[in-house]
């Protein structure tokens, strides 16, 4: 029972691809959108982002929200072709979207409310084939993509760190302090051993496997050659974290075509 969602052949695998596909972009849209919002006078005291549209002044906030309406009406569109299960457990993520900018004045650990926002999909993609979420199954998914965006995203907030702390503004990035490496570390193994324990439970072949170990290798060649005090090393190691999904996803991909053929 516990590999069902993945190894059952979907009915109509192109729908379901286009729909979160789609789903993810407008409503991560949506989540910066909000952010923009929140953040127009902490965005105008850091240099990195003080040229954004709505702290520049470009986009008034009246337009931005008209915007926003848009991209949420765009996600609620795409929710209702799912069945009710998933359509209360995805709206149930956006309080978490709305309020993930003020954590950021309240706690240092704004990264993981965005990990919680962000990694909602890997139980609502199951909820979507399945009808339910297998809980067993999803937890130590959704447990390992929060880690994981704790890992991208502290290396992203290393790039505005110096101004963070006149703006005040928190992060896991002044958390960790000047030597972070050993708690990204923590983290990418926990997060690569929680996924590699999700495709077990999911009873996974070697193939995925091999991908989370691409993953993990990744992330280990981010944490040792980013340099944390500057800006463009942190930008380059934030960019190719989006690698260890990649393989990650190959490994998936090519475990479900082994499964199809067998």
């Amino acid at each position: 029972m516990a590999s069902y969602a993945l190894h059952t052949p979907f009915t109509t695998p192109i729908m379901y691809v286009t729909l979160f596909g789609a789903g993810a972009l407008v409503m991560r849209g949506a989540g910066c959108t909000i952010n923009d919002m929140w953040d127009k006078n902490l965005d105008k005291a850091v240099a990195r982002t003080k040229e954004r549209p709505i702290a520049r002044g470009d986009i008034t906030h009246t337009q931005a929200l008209a915007f926003l309406a848009a991209q949420l009406s765009v996600g609620l569109a795409v929710l209702v072709q799912l069945n009710w299960y998933s359509i209360l457990l995805g709206a149930a993520s956006l309080s978490v979207v709305v309020v993930y900018p003020l954590m950021k004045r309240i706690t240092h650990w704004p990264q993981a409310v965005l990990g919680i926002a962000f990694n909602w999909g890997a139980m609502l993609g199951w909820s979507a084939v399945a009808g339910t979420a297998n809980w067993a199954v999803c937890i130590p998914l959704y447990a390992g993509g929060v880690c994981w965006t704790l890992v991208y995203d502290t290396i992203y907030a290393h790039q505005d760190k110096r101004d963070d702390v006149g703006a005040g503004i928190r992060s896991t990035a002044l958390l960790f302090g000047e030597r972070p490496q050993p708690i990204i570390g923590a983290l990418s193994a926990t997060s690569m051993s929680l996924v590699a324990y999700a495709g077990y439970l999911n009873c996974h072949g070697a193939p995925f496997y091999v991908g989370v170990s691409f993953a993990a290798a990744q992330l280990a060649r981010i944490i040792y050659r980013t340099d944390y005090d500057d800006r463009q090393s942190c930008w380059q190691g934030f960019a190719d974290c989006g690698w260890s999904g990649f393989w990650i996803w190959m490994g998936a991909l090519a475990d479900y075509a082994v499964l199809m053929l067998t």
